[in-house]
């Protein structure tokens, strides 16, 4: 089978790219190979009442399928350089943000209409940080939220799918060089192309490292980010959500000097598991629906760890603290922070007894136990600096689930084109290290598809 362009995963990098080449050269014959299922398939067996815990199917509906790990998040587009990755390095920063703001367009055009763009422009939030020794980044948010999320890519699916070939619950095995194009190998057959664009998120990163072994593609080593997701009432943190919905908001810690940033803030939200190689974790989302809102709010507190020589497996590091985690509560552990504190375990009694009502069925127990220490101390941190902003964060009964983890690709080595040394095929999306979000993903592969559309006239 001869395509003029294969694309591995069809994560946003890999749909935005599919979308753009389509529109730029309507003759042109694509694939997509997905390791999950299409959208309408992507179900999770966890109802909370037959099944509440992770039962590890062969392929995780959350993390994989059309629409890749972002398909069931809370579906924030962040339309920013200053977080979600480094594509500005590569491309600039005014073309990185005019990418952006077009995936945006996309986005409105194909369900998203109507829904609200938040801006730290012009608040007062930033100088009440600043006075509490907080930091918060500049961006544009558009909040599509779980729901309008799902319609957006039902659309972008049904606009691509007599366009392109796809491929579901067809991992691709390996990637080849064939002379000027590529083979692409999966258990079924081999795949011919002249150009490959591999977009296979975080959860590829290790199909990820292989691939660049094989061909030879230089990386470097990056980081992991680790920490808990906090959840509390609604209305502690309303000050901030009501006017910016979420708040990137980084801190620097007095013992250690480390960064301590919040991460992907679900007002009225809801507290999820993430499977990712195996690995039970947590993390968060939100609807557009009022119907669909709860009381609470969540948040990730992350603390980003960089490791030098001779230490080069970060996601292996990361991986180790989520699964003891999962050895000693299963899954996912949560913990009262006035527990935490205090040094003891947690229990189903305590919990129950508070007035913060888990939106998650986690294990309770003792994160002491699972983070280390370092790390633990900058959260603690965190919380009492936060809580002078918005009082009551540090309240007993605020709830803290372990762990989260945000493992990242080796960075690997690709030019301002996002291509490696390997002509002809292209790395883009979280799966190159390069990006850390759904807009910089989306604006990545919109590139791609820009610069191959205009070498192939």
């Amino acid at each position: 089978m001869k395509y003029d362009i294969i694309i591995v995963g069809a994560g946003p990098g890999g749909i935005f790219s599919a979308f753009e080449l389509t529109k730029l050269n309507s003759n042109l014959k694509i694939a997509i190979f997905e390791a999950g299922n299409p959208l309408e398939k992507r179900k999770c067996p966890i109802d909370g009442v037959k099944v509440k815990n992770c039962i590890k199917c062969p392929t995780c509906a959350i993390m994989n399928g059309f629409g890749g790990a972002g398909a069931f998040s809370d579906g924030k587009y962040n339309i920013t350089n200053q977080f979600g990755g480094s594509l500005y390095e590569y491309i600039g920063k005014n073309e990185a943000i005019d990418l952006m703001k077009y995936v945006d367009e996309i986005n409105l055009a194909y369900g998203g209409e109507g829904t609200k763009l938040y801006s730290t422009a012009d608040t007062k939030i930033k100088k009440m940080c600043l006075e509490n020794g907080l930091h918060l980044l500049d961006a544009q948010v558009r909040h599509l939220g779980t729901d309008i999320n799902y319609i957006v890519l039902e659309n972008l699916y049904n606009h691509l799918k007599d366009k392109v070939e796809f491929f579901f619950r067809t991992p691709v095995e390996k990637v080849e060089k064939n002379g000027e194009g590529y083979t692409v190998i999966t258990a079924d057959g081999r795949y011919d192309c002249d150009k490959c664009i591999i977009s296979v998120g975080r959860s590829g990163s290790k199909w990820m490292e292989t691939v660049c072994n094989d061909l030879d593609i230089p990386t470097k080593s990056n980081r992991v980010d680790i920490g808990v997701r906090v959840e509390l009432p609604a209305e502690i943190f309303s000050s901030l959500t009501d006017e910016l919905y979420e708040s990137k908001i980084v801190y620097r810690t007095a013992k250690f000097e480390d960064l301590v940033r919040t991460f992907c803030m679900n007002p009225h939200g809801a507290v999820v598991n993430e499977n990712t190689n195996g690995i039970i974790t947590v993390n968060g989302h939100s609807y557009e629906d009022p119907e669909k809102h709860t009381e609470n709010t969540n948040f990730a507190l992350l603390v980003s760890k960089h490791f030098s020589e001779p230490f080069k497996d970060s996601n292996g590091y990361g991986e180790s603290i989520a699964r003891l985690s999962n050895m000693l509560g299963g899954g996912v552990i949560v913990q009262r922070f006035g527990d935490l504190t205090r040094g003891r375990r947690s229990n189903a009694e305590r919990i129950s007894e508070g007035y913060v009502t888990p939106t998650l069925a986690a294990t309770p127990g003792d994160l002491s136990l699972v983070i280390p220490k370092r790390i633990l101390d900058g959260i603690i941190e965190m919380i009492y600096a936060l809580d002078k902003i918005c009082p009551g964060t540090a309240n007993d009964d605020t709830l803290l689930y372990g762990v989260e983890v945000k493992f990242y690709n080796m960075e690997v080595e690709i030019d301002n084109n996002l291509e490696t040394r390997n002509k002809g095929l292209f790395v883009i999306g979280d799966g190159s290290g390069v990006t850390h979000s759904l807009s910089h993903a989306s604006a990545s592969g919109v590139y791609v598809a820009r610069y191959i559309a205009e070498s192939m006239k």
